[in-house]
């Protein structure tokens, strides 16, 4: 069962954050503004952190699961 294994859960959650931190982004970038100023680059780039770790935790579950 998916839902049981850890390495899955984590890849879930990850994809979950890289969502979350593109809606924050986009939002703040949609409403404008100095915070949009101040943070929108420091905010995108938060996401491409979150979006690699994201990657590679899909790509190891991937892995494992072809593994047996």
């Amino acid at each position: 069962m998916l839902l049981k294994d850890p390495m899955f859960l984590l890849a879930a959650i990850a994809a979950l954050a890289v969502a979350a931190i593109l809606i924050f982004g986009i939002g703040s970038f949609a409403k404008g503004g100095e915070f949009n100023r101040r943070n929108g680059n420091r905010i995108m780039r938060w996401r491409l952190y979150a979006q690699f770790i994201a990657v590679i935790l899909i790509v190891g579950f991937a892995w494992l699961r072809s593994k047996g």
